[in-house]
């Protein structure tokens, strides 16, 4: 059984719910951006739902609060849940996840990672396997990898500027 990502409606519903209970609302347009910002991933949901609530002055929490908690949330996330990731990996390993994140959120084929590395695919193996048994890449299909969390491209672009990756 995977499980991944809630649906759009799966995650209005886990934003909403928890703070309806405690007599908050949110806007629409500030549930929406909290669904785009998490890409529905449960995790991400609880930390943008946090931060919203506690930058909020008063209920309805909008969209001028979402912002304001998507840096905080963003911040975050960056000092914990992804730095803990990266710090499991060897430099080859974070090479190639900042390979990735330079072709985007993915999935991507072995072949442009290999070329993104200025090396051939069957080198990479190893390392590709290494990611996916430390849980931070999986297969969609023969050939193809993915980060197994949203976000982590973007972060992996922050953290890894182009000129210290390549060198």
């Amino acid at each position: 059984m995977e499980v991944g990502a809630l649906d759009a409606n799966a995650a209005r519903q886990a934003i909403e719910m928890p703070a309806r209970a405690e007599g908050v609302e949110y806007a629409a347009d500030a549930i929406e951006r909290i669904v785009r910002a998490t890409e529905g991933y449960p995790y991400f949901l609880q930390e943008w739902g946090k931060h919203a609530w506690d930058v909020a002055a008063a209920s309805p929490i909008d969209a001028t609060d979402v912002e304001a908690a998507s840096r905080l949330a963003m911040a975050t996330l960056d000092d914990g849940f992804f730095r803990v990731r990266l710090e499991r990996l060897t430099p080859r390993q974070r090479q190639y996840l900042r390979a990735m994140a330079e072709l985007g959120p993915g999935p991507h084929r072995s072949g442009d990672i290999a070329r993104e590395l200025g090396a051939r695919s069957s080198s990479l193996a190893p390392t590709r396997s290494g990611l996916i048994g430390k849980g931070m890449v999986w297969s969609p299909g023969h050939g193809d990898t993915a980060f197994t969390v949203p976000l982590f491209d973007r972060f992996m672009r922050r953290t890894l500027p182009d000129a210290v990756w390549r060198s």
